[in-house]
């Protein structure tokens, strides 16, 4: 079920972040590493850091756990501590390291996604589309209220321009939104099914609209025993609401479930607001079939620019073109917008964990790769993956295909990584704390080094460590990737000790069941990422 108020762990590191406060930072961090702000403590020698580290993995706490950690010097290649790095274990949202790097490495910084509007001709001289207008996805993630400021309509603005710039001012065919160019299921190999009522399980589209999530807003309705007054943003009439929920007496307590079967379109929301609540309360549903609530909205979106439709609205999806794929050359693209660089989508990605962004990129190189393969059916697989998927094969399965090309170009052992999607929500994910290092020292040479870097959430300052070792050597100087399922923390990087030199670590732990909440697991891997930030020796000593 959908809950107004989650349970701890029922997410992937995108969920909301609630900052727990000061106190209990001090106590997490205290209880091993007292005065842990100052550098008073710091290890001076290698020795002394390795014996400090030691000592804390080696505490009764962690006997049921699996805690993986390697910290290597990018100045000397040096091994500055490490704790079963051959381990393979859940990386969680680790997984859009690998994954970010592999799509920057093959399409570059600089890549566009397009999405084109196509037909079988031209408007006539009065702007008379007489065809059907084909609205054909590729998987660009950034049509979504932000890009609106707020206005959906005004996302697809540019869109409408490239109509209106080819000509069109009236379309009596078709209005069709066509995402085949991703194959597969609309989620990602390996997913519970309970993640798909979340956003950060929103499903998988070529054609992509607000992050295929819409706000519910809940208010209270007239009276004591009234329904609930319900609102989604931005409206569609795709989806539909079932408000078995109930306006409740003064001051009573506030709950709110929702609940969305998977592959419907029917939301279920029930629960209690009291009367007098004054502020609304609002969450965020996935929905299914993205590419209609895309349609719908590009059509009102035309209509609102007076560009009237008379045929209908409908969608294509990859099970609709199988064995028959789309042949552009027999057709006219009117016009097309192509999304904001690659390197930036990775901003996008890495600073708040973005799953559905993630995912889209794997499957638009799976896509390209799968195209190759179509056309030259006798070319051997340019990779070291083998399953049975063949030239047939999803675009998440061709996506996989290219990251273990990828592996291979690092030089990252085959028995090192088990992927079966991007994101890192499938829990059926595995890495090892030496593949990671790896991954991480190849991407510092890489040409896409620096936007690499600029990506990953800084401590104390934005994305997912915002609000993680403020007041500490790490603020400002980590730039890592967290990671958070229910029995899987992570977090890997680049930090720089106060003896100025540059590291890469690598830190997950699995299974943990924190004794108390003094002993999280995010201020578990703090204490490491302190005792490496404060180190004053050298790697070489």
């Amino acid at each position: 079920m959908h809950l107004a108020k989650r349970r701890p762990g029922w997410k992937n590191c995108r969920m909301r972040f609630l900052f727990r406060g000061w106190l209990g930072v001090v106590l997490g961090l205290g209880a091993f590493l007292p005065g842990f702000a100052q550098t008073t403590n710091a290890p001076a020698t290698l020795a002394a850091l390795r014996q400090q580290l030691a000592g804390l993995v080696q505490q009764p706490r962690f006997d049921a756990a699996i805690f993986g950690i390697k910290a290597v010097s990018l100045e000397t290649g040096r091994t500055l501590f490490e704790h079963a790095p051959n381990k393979l274990l859940s990386p969680a949202s680790n997984c859009k390291l690998y994954t970010m790097a592999m799509v920057l490495d093959q399409l570059g910084g600089d890549y566009r996604i397009r999405t084109s509007l196509y037909s079988a001709a031209r408007p006539d001289r009065r702007g008379h589309l007489k065809s059907d207008l084909l609205l054909y996805g590729r998987g660009d993630p950034t049509f979504n209220l932000k890009a609106g400021q707020g206005d959906i309509l005004r996302a697809l603005q540019p869109l409408v321009a490239a109509l209106t710039n080819a000509g069109v001012r009236k379309i009596s065919g078709d209005l069709i939104g066509d995402d085949s160019f991703i194959v597969g299921a609309p989620y990602g190999s390996g997913w519970v099914w309970d993640d798909m009522n979340y956003y950060y399980g929103a499903e998988i589209s070529a054609l992509t609209i607000n992050d295929n999530t819409l706000q519910l807003v809940a208010r209270p309705g007239p009276a004591e025993g009234a329904p609930v007054r319900l609102e989604l943003r931005p409206a569609t009439r795709q989806v539909t609401l079932v408000n078995q929920a109930q306006t409740s007496a003064p001051d009573t307590p506030r709950q709110m479930l929702l609940y969305r079967p998977v592959g419907r379109n029917v939301i279920y929301v029930s629960g209690q607001l009291p009367l007098n609540q004054t502020n609304a309360y609002s969450d965020d549903v996935t929905f299914s079939n993205p590419a209609g609530v895309f349609v719908e909205l590009f059509r009102a979106a035309l209509a609102q620019n007076g560009i009237r439709v008379t045929g209908a609205s409908r969608t294509i999806h990859w099970l609709e073109r199988r064995g028959v794929p789309l042949d552009t050359s027999h057709l006219v693209e009117l016009g097309f917008v192509e999304s904001a660089p690659v390197r930036e989508l990775n901003v996008l990605v890495q600073k708040p964990s973005q799953n559905l962004y993630t995912d889209l990129l794997l499957a638009h190189v799976g896509s390209r790769e799968r195209e190759r393969a179509l056309a030259d059916p006798s070319a051997p697989p340019r990779d070291w993956f083998v399953d049975a998927a063949g030239s047939s094969g999803t675009s998440e399965e061709y996506g996989v295909r290219a990251l273990y090309q990828f592996f291979r170009k690092v030089g990252i052992p085959r028995g090192d990584v088990q992927f079966e999607e991007g994101s890192g929500l499938a829990r059926n994910n595995l890495v090892t704390p030496n593949a990671t290092i790896q991954l991480l020292q190849f991407m510092s040479r890489h040409p896409e080094a620096a936007s690499y870097y600029q990506a990953l959430p800084i401590a104390g300052r934005d994305g997912t460590l915002r609000h993680r070792l403020k007041g500490t050597r790490g603020e400002n100087n980590v730039h890592a990737k967290t990671g958070t399922l229910r029995w899987a923390h992570s977090t890997s990087g680049y930090l720089t000790t106060a003896a100025g030199e540059k590291l890469v670590f690598s830190l997950m732990l699995n299974r943990y069941a924190a004794p108390s909440a003094a002993f999280n697991a995010r201020d578990e891997l703090d204490k490491v990422i302190l005792l490496l930030a404060n180190f004053t020796g050298r790697s070489d000593e």
